[in-house]
């Protein structure tokens, strides 16, 4: 169960998921270390992007589920060292904001950090997006929008 924030109201994940989706809202997800261990790892990722997931902040990511992440469109960012969702005191109900990540996604032009705006508080944190493939898939969206992209003689 989840509440739907602003007004409180506690549902099932899917049912807060459709209602953002209503809103327009994209969703955030704060994780502690080594996110995704132990997922089926294709459908760890494709699940929250379903969900309209377009951010996690981790404090580390298992590696093949942080790549999955970028084919599916969903911005793997990492917590500086030292932070984490409880050091920095973020309960989830806040409203996140990230910026710097606009302009060119080349990998060698890729911003290393963003700000991220969460209620009050102003933080530093890492882009996991490691490779120059990475950067091509996830400007596109994901894999599927970069190879129909491709396929469409659009790239």
């Amino acid at each position: 169960l989840t509440a739907v924030q602003p007004e409180g109201t506690v549902t099932d994940i899917f049912s807060a998921a459709q209602e953002y989706a209503r809103r327009g809202v994209p969703l955030v997800v704060l994780a502690g270390k080594e996110y995704g261990t132990g997922s089926s790892r294709d459908w760890a990722a494709k699940g929250p992007h379903l969900l309209g997931v377009r951010a996690v902040i981790a404090e580390s990511f298992e590696r093949i589920h942080r790549s999955n992440l970028v084919g599916m469109g969903v911005l793997p960012l990492q917590f500086c060292e030292g932070q984490s969702a409880k050091s920095l005191g973020l309960s989830g109900q806040e409203v996140f904001e990230i910026t710097g990540l606009a302009g060119p996604l080349n990998a060698g032009e890729l911003p290393r950090h963003v700000t991220v705006n969460a209620g009050n508080l102003e933080f530093q944190a890492i882009v996991r997006i490691d490779t120059p493939k990475e950067a091509d898939y996830f400007r596109h969206g994901g894999i599927l929008p970069y190879v129909l992209r491709q396929l469409a003689g659009l790239l």
